[in-house]
């Protein structure tokens, strides 16, 4: 019995791993067409800005500050700032929690964005968070959500232009 719930507890994350895979997947290519125009210098600021503010929210374990830059889609259907710092914890822990992180540019247009963020885990994992945003009527930028998926095989690189994403070898 207790290798049947093992190996039920492993599809069940590795369909997880799949379904985030594809949602992000779904995230940058439908989310901001290829033929979106850029976003304003100030508006790439915002973006950035927002999620890095409620990623220090997190640190600080600040539910309130975190739950604030959240859009109103999310607070709807979270309801409480307790019960969106439960679920960010459990579903995630490397948001909660990154090692390290890296921006790379976001892109966007017609007040929505998306602000890639690759991420490392306390144990060295690679991941890629992907956020999308919408400006709001006052003008400010919240979190509509949020899609995590391993980043393997890849890593966030500083140019001259920003950040790109360059391949890396998994060899050890």
């Amino acid at each position: 019995m207790t290798a049947r719930l093992i190996r039920l507890n492993l599809v069940m994350r590795m369909t997880r791993r799949i379904a985030a895979g594809c949602a992000a997947l779904w995230l940058l290519g439908a989310a901001v067409p290829v033929s979106a125009a850029p976003l304003t210098a100030a508006d790439e600021k915002n973006v950035g800005a927002v999620v890095q503010a409620q990623l220090d929210a997190f640190r600080k374990d600040d539910a309130v500050k975190a739950f604030s830059f959240a859009a109103p889609n999310v607070r709807q259907a979270v309801g409480t700032a307790k019960g969106f710092m439960t679920m960010v914890r459990r579903d995630y822990p490397v948001v909660y929690r990154p090692a390290s992180v890296a921006f790379l540019n976001p892109e966007g247009k017609d007040g929505q964005a998306i602000q890639r963020v690759q991420m490392t885990d306390g144990n060295g994992v690679s991941w890629l968070a992907v956020y999308s945003l919408e400006r709001q009527s006052n003008k400010a930028w919240r979190i509509t959500g949020c899609v995590v998926a391993e980043n393997k095989g890849r890593m966030a690189s500083r140019t001259p232009s920003g950040f790109d994403v360059l391949p890396v070898s998994l060899a050890a």
